[in-house]
């Protein structure tokens, strides 16, 4: 299984904190936010691939984390030529651009590398492995404003996605999709086919919506909270609780 974080963003909000420095590499208890994550899923690793998916600003810091990370397979570093949040690509298009310029496809792990989750990986590997769809996490939200910021759900049986829609004005449903997704055959044809016929090119979440719209697509009850850090406060807050446990 191919493993592709998504980390070149600009994390504007987090200023002055990442103005120079990727927020993925921040540390929270010790540990850099992706250390935490490539951690968590390194004995689901066998023969696979792990690619990062970055800027031009941030490209040569990660090359040399990338360099000192003990991981069981190397870390390659995709450079999406970007400079500024103004001039993003978006979450998609550098999906696209990773598949296409390493030669990678087939099953594939992919997730936004600035979120912590408090349980593991393991479990949604597990569960994914337990059936023949894609998959996706799912969460409850109660709060419909943050629902309209969201990846939205609606739920068959068998934890089947019937629909998916980003950051809808009128949410269908309380349940929620971070970014955190399986897809059993992911190719760089495909997206460029999602993006060919509307779907959209910022969140990870619109090709998630493309896809469960076109394959089977189930949607794994999280366990456990996640912890999205979006803004300094989030990130102290998220540093405390870690100190805290240890």
């Amino acid at each position: 299984m191919n493993i592709i974080f998504l980390a070149a963003g600009y994390a504007t909000r987090l200023y002055p904190l990442t103005r120079d420095f990727p927020k993925p590499l921040l540390p929270v208890g010790g540990k850099p936010i992706l250390d935490r994550l490539l951690d968590d899923i390194a004995p689901n690793v066998t023969s696979a691939r792990c690619a990062v998916v970055t800027n031009a600003r941030f490209a040569p810091v990660f090359s040399e984390w990338a360099a000192r990370k003990a991981f069981p397979v190397p870390i390659e570093i995709v450079d999406d030529g970007t400079v500024s949040n103004e001039t993003r690509l978006g979450a998609v298009n550098d999906l696209h651009l990773a598949l296409g310029q390493l030669r990678m496809s087939g099953e594939t792990f992919v997730a936004a590398g600035d979120n912590l989750l408090d349980f593991s990986l393991s479990l949604f590997f597990d569960y994914y492995r337990a059936g023949s769809t894609n998959c996706l996490m799912r969460y409850e939200e109660p709060d419909v404003k943050r629902l309209k910021k969201c990846g939205v759900l609606e739920l068959g049986a068998d934890d089947i996605v019937l629909s998916m829609e980003e950051k809808p004005q009128s949410p269908k449903s309380h349940w929620c999709a971070p970014p955190f997704y399986i897809y059993r055959d992911l190719t760089a044809e495909k997206i460029a086919e999602a993006l060919r016929t509307g779907c959209g090119a910022d969140a990870p979440g619109s090709l998630a919506a493309w896809i469960a719209a076109h394959e089977p697509t189930r949607a794994f009850p999280m366990p456990g909270p996640r912890r999205d850090i979006g803004t300094v406060e989030s990130y102290r807050a998220c540093c405390a609780l870690y100190e805290a446990r240890g």
